[in-house]
């Protein structure tokens, strides 16, 4: 007979050890089923009843059964009968191996093993559960099957590596389910979600979802085999940043799901000339005010667009379209949602204890311990997931400069040093670098991008070289310059004329994104439009004129979504773009100089082949700040035709203005940002320019040019056809 302090302990929620008291012992064999009205054990193979169990107490059932045959139980919940085989009578499930791997941090396929997994055990259909919480004492399963009962499915503890366990049969994919955890101190926790869950439910509601295990048929083998090519520094990279709620919404203002955003964003990006599409973060989020920057489901795809498989179909369409994706992945904090991974088992297990080192102030949210094995791996293994299992291009990482910096956002006092006394975050460190060579070694071709806005060298050096192993950055600072520069008056951007031309020394110091994202379009900042100074004419003429600066500058391009239709409000993710504005010329005209851009940026080698290399530029002026004009070369290797870029920045036309070039011959207006068809005065050179032998600004040639006002001119001796020249 069980002991009666055990029995107590199960009836109250209380055992840590239930597979120490349930199922099969000898020859007497034991089931809790609270509720139930009487319990049978029969034969796995025939139904033969092998005996019965008697009500003992509180729903714990006991009787003696010879046979060591397998079972089912056979239960009366007065009246209706349930038939399953018990949970309690199922061995170890996860393999040392996988315990091994896991307290040491080098699980890399934590999705396919912890969480909820539907699996055969001996021949029986059902879930595997495993959970991480060493500190805890009881942890058990709930849902609907259960009744949201944590005394039901109490969990095993594999004490070697503080992981929980239990397969529960006859479950499948679709049940709803969280974790009951009796936690360090024997309270009671607010019911978690699974941290390695691979779906979960649409919000507000919280619970995880037991996903699919069918793996999705990939159809993108053409586009994985060329995709490292495709992302290379030496490649064209136009990246279209969506936050996916707020790009489109049908009629009835629903959001839409991955395959009607597929209907219309892929063929809507591919054809305005953009190479990838970067989602703004779809890890499972609690708030979406946060826009997916406080996720607590770093392996499940968000409800909000549909399933897994949703998502999977929308990357393998963008893959056939051409289009690579990218993430916006949040390794560096999470939210303290009571159902997250907060104190998830009573204790600080995933963030750090003390709050100086634990608690972001800006975001109010808690911040990795990356220093534990087990949430370095679990976060690799995040990482890996997206990037593996849904096919998924790149990772753009959020907010690196506040893993990198232990003062972060912090004042004197309010943070601990490492142990060597200073600021660097040592452990985050060694993470990046870990996270980033696992991703170049498992997954070619893939790309990691890391927005960081400090001054930390070698970003994108490789780890051997003592750098983080990036592949590119995010050129804050480049943002912010040139941003500041196009909001003063032209009258007084002379007195600012190296915000524009100071990028130029550190351009090659790493591989650079030059970003125009959503950060820079919310919170009162107000649209890139509405940046510009001037009025409406003068607005969308600099709003042209700096993103022919923008699209012919060194680094890789990316602009946020609305930019493109020159949107005179602000985003709100509440709402869809303002597709309207379509209607009017004027936008239409932006628009048609992105996709125009874009084709040029791609089909002009020179503006992208040699992105990280000072070979790939020269300046040709840019020392003109009394007239606000720049004039640069963009250069690939010998066989490419040279690109010259001149900029006026004031709404002053200059007539005659002689520039030097590297060739003879005729020079194509490949672009001209004052055409007509793009809303500007139509003033340019006629599509083309003759160069004469006359030496100028160090070049044995020069052009002698007619500059419109507040536009970008992009001329070549290149075979590219002219697009939006003036007459």
């Amino acid at each position: 007979m069980a002991d009666e302090a055990a029995i107590a302990a199960l009836i109250e929620g209380r055992h840590g050890d239930p597979f120490s008291l349930l199922g099969r012992h000898g020859e007497v064999l034991r089931s809790f089923q609270p509720g139930a009205a009487g319990v049978e054990v029969v034969a796995r193979d025939g139904g033969a009843v092998l005996g019965r169990l008697e009500h003992r107490q509180g729903g714990l059932f006991e009787g003696r059964v010879a046979s060591d045959a397998p079972y089912r139980l056979r239960i009366d919940w007065h009246g209706g009968v349930q038939e399953t085989e018990d949970p309690y009578s199922f061995g170890f499930l996860l393999g040392e191996l996988d315990l091994y791997l896991f307290a040491e941090g080098r699980h890399r396929e934590l999705g396919s093993v912890f969480g909820a997994q539907a699996v055969t055990v001996d021949g029986i259909p059902g879930v595997r559960f495993a959970v991480w919480a060493p500190n805890a004492q009881r942890v058990s399963v709930v849902g609907d099957f259960n009744t949201w009962d944590g005394r039901r499915h109490p969990m095993r503890l594999r004490r070697e590596a503080g992981v929980w366990e239990l397969f529960i049969p006859r479950l499948g994919p679709g049940t709803s389910y969280k974790y009951e955890i009796l936690g360090a101190d024997g309270a009671v926790l607010p019911l978690k979600a699974d941290p390695v869950a691979q779906r979960s439910e649409l919000a507000p509601a919280t619970a995880s979802v037991v996903a699919e295990p069918a793996p999705f048929r990939w159809t993108d083998e053409a586009w994985m085999a060329r995709r490292g090519a495709a992302q290379a520094p030496d490649a064209p990279l136009s990246i279209y940043e969506v936050h996916p709620g707020s790009w489109w919404k049908p009629e009835n203002g629903a959001t839409p799901d991955w395959d009607a955003l597929a209907e219309r964003l892929i063929p809507y990006a591919a054809g305005m000339g953009f190479t990838h599409l970067e989602l703004l973060p779809i890890s499972e989020h609690p708030f979406g005010g946060s826009w997916g920057y406080q996720p607590l489901g770093l392996f499940s795809p968000t409800a909000r667009f549909g399933t897994p498989e949703g998502f999977a179909r929308f990357v393998n369409r963008c893959h056939e379209a051409g289009l690579g994706i990218l993430l916006d992945w949040v390794p560096a904090h999470f939210p303290t949602d009571p159902h997250g991974m907060g104190r998830f088992d009573g204790t600080a297990l995933y963030e750090h204890a003390d709050p100086r080192e634990g608690f972001h102030q800006d975001w109010n949210t808690l911040i990795y311990n990356m220093g534990r094995n087990e949430v370095r791996g679990f976060l690799i293994a995040s990482g890996l997931h997206w990037l593996e299992r849904f096919h998924v291009d790149g990772l753009r990482v959020d907010a690196v400069a506040s893993m990198l910096y232990r003062d972060y956002s912090r004042k004197a006092g309010e943070w601990v040093p490492n142990q060597y006394g200073g600021r660097e975050n040592l452990e985050a460190v060694a993470f990046l670098r870990e996270m980033n060579e696992v991703v170049a070694e498992r997954c070619p071709g893939a790309v990691m991008i890391a927005e960081e806005s400090t001054a930390w060298p070698g970003v994108t050096a490789p780890v051997s070289a003592g750098g983080l192993g990036f592949t590119y950055k995010w050129n804050m600072g480049w943002m912010h310059d040139t941003l500041h520069y196009m909001q003063e008056e032209p009258v007084n951007r002379r007195w600012h004329h190296d915000q524009m031309t100071f990028g130029l020394v550190y351009a090659f110091s790493e591989k650079f994104v030059l970003p125009i994202s959503h950060d820079e379009v919310v919170h009162g900042k107000g649209s890139l439009l509405r940046k510009m100074p001037g009025d409406d004419w003068q607005q969308r003429a600099n709003l042209r004129a700096y993103l022919g600066f923008m699209w012919t500058h060194p680094g890789k391009k990316l602009l946020f979504m609305g930019s493109e239709l020159a949107q005179p409000t602000e985003w709100n993710h509440d709402t869809q773009l303002s597709w309207h504005l379509l209607d009017d010329p004027r936008h239409r005209g932006v628009q048609s100089l992105l996709r125009d851009l874009n084709r040029v940026y791609r089909g002009l080698p020179a503006l992208h082949r040699r992105d990280a290399e000072p070979a790939g530029f020269q300046w040709v002026i840019g020392d003109d700040r009394d007239q606000s004009v720049f004039a640069y070369l963009r250069l690939g290797t010998d066989d490419d035709p040279p690109v010259l870029v001149v900029c006026n920045l004031t709404p002053v036309p200059r007539e005659g203005y002689r520039i030097g070039v590297p060739a003879g011959g005729t020079w194509h207006e490949v672009l001209n940002t004052d055409a007509g068809g793009y809303g500007g005065t139509n003033m340019g050179n006629s599509g083309s320019v003759t160069a004469d032998a006359q030496p100028s600004h160090g070049q044995e040639n020069s052009v002698l040019l007619t500059l419109p006002p507040l536009a970008t001119l992009i001329l070549s001796p290149g075979s590219l056809a002219p697009h939006g020249v003036s007459p």
